[in-house]
């Protein structure tokens, strides 16, 4: 089989993996240089974690999901990850820990509520005002991402089946004759055309356009005094939600930067304008950080930076098989990344075997229970 993949970042690198893995053809186009520092895998870290509210289709697949990555440590001859733990705040009203908290119990996956008043004592970093539950699990930790895509984007250009394009921006793709026409004229043809393009990909399949929508989203990387990020090096990461802001922190593990962002969407922006960022864009965040980090006001601001989530209206991933000969690969909406190597290789394996698209669909949704036999 030879398969075309338009979109070099986590997803279209990881299906090619997969797919070079059981020796198959592979031709992968990316429009900038690969990897593209515009992708939304570029960024130092990624967390992976088993919270995530009612969703428990997608808490059941995080076992599944560090299966993968494992096979990829393998793969790539080194392991990207570092193990923090979760921890879960909430308060305002929100209940997103608590949801979590009762999905996870449904499935054998318990997380241990503290008492408010002791998180001073075991996070010592952390202030803790307008938090009113807390829970914590042992499970989840930091992807480092863009090593991660820099390292399989290495492993695949060794690989005798693969062909990469970079700067080899895609034109228009026919999911239905398996074709792609790049900016150049040249035309590719392929048993299957995947399009990974993130962002983009509204560009080249208009009729998902309401479906997938760019989301321009900000994060801050902090400085912080040598104290606290000793401190930090050792600490969990933290989803908070206390109603308007959707925060989460990933500590500086093995040396990255601490990172703090907001998970509200925007769904506005376009992934080609400039990337600057101001402070007044992350503005709340930074009062929320103030009244829940210890020592905040010491903190110093070492970069502002864009990333582009593609939102879907449910969160739901979207893979699916529009075309005879076609696929659309969107896993986003913000929690994507953490799954890259699972979907990348579940999809490998469904293009192989010929499994069932409509199932694996539901599947990648986290609707079904078990990827498609």
């Amino acid at each position: 089989m030879k398969a075309i993949i338009v979109g070099g970042g986590g997803m279209g690198l990881s299906v090619a993996w997969g797919l070079a893995r059981d020796g198959h053809d592979v031709e992968l186009f990316e429009r900038g240089p690969l990897p593209n520092p515009l992708a939304s895998s570029m960024d130092e870290h990624r967390l992976i974690r088993h919270p995530y509210g009612d969703h428990v289709g997608y808490a059941r697949l995080i076992d599944d999901a560090y299966a993968a990555w494992d096979l990829l440590w393998h793969d790539l001859g080194q392991r990207l990850y570092a193990a923090t733990g979760t921890l879960a705040l909430t308060g305002n009203g929100a209940d997103w820990a608590e949801r979590s908290a009762a999905a996870l119990a449904t499935i054998g996956k318990p997380m241990t509520e503290l008492p408010v008043a002791e998180l001073r004592h075991r996070f010592p970093q952390i202030e803790a005002k307008g938090v009113e539950r807390a829970f914590w699990m042992d499970s989840g930790g930091v992807l480092f991402a863009q090593d991660i895509v820099i390292a399989l984007a290495r492993y695949l250009a060794s690989q005798p089946h693969v062909r990469l394009h970079p700067h080899t921006p895609v034109r228009s793709v026919d999911l239905e004759q398996g074709r792609v026409v790049t900016e150049a004229g040249a035309v590719h043809t392929g048993d299957v055309v995947i399009v990974a393009a993130g962002a983009w990909a509204n560009r080249l399949l208009p009729g998902f356009g309401r479906r997938l929508v760019p989301s321009r989203q900000i994060v801050i990387y902090f400085d912080l005094p040598a104290a606290d990020r000793i401190a930090w090096a050792k600490g969990p990461m933290i989803i908070e939600k206390t109603g308007d802001v959707g925060l989460y922190l990933v500590p500086p593990m093995e040396g990255r930067g601490l990172k703090v962002g907001d998970h509200e969407f925007s769904r506005s922006g376009d992934p080609m304008d400039e990337r600057a960022a101001s402070k007044d864009e992350i503005r709340p965040l930074l009062d929320r950080c103030r009244s829940l980090l210890r020592g905040f006001d010491r903190w110093r601001t070492d970069r502002l930076k864009v990333c582009f989530y593609t939102v879907t209206d449910d969160e739901r991933f979207v893979v699916e098989k529009p075309g005879a000969r076609g696929w659309v690969m969107s896993p986003c909406s913000g929690h994507g990344f953490k799954f890259g190597a699972l979907m990348g290789l579940e999809l490998a394996r469904t293009l192989i075997t010929g499994r069932d698209a409509a199932t694996h669909a539901r599947w990648a949704a986290g609707l079904e229970a078990t990827a498609p036999t």
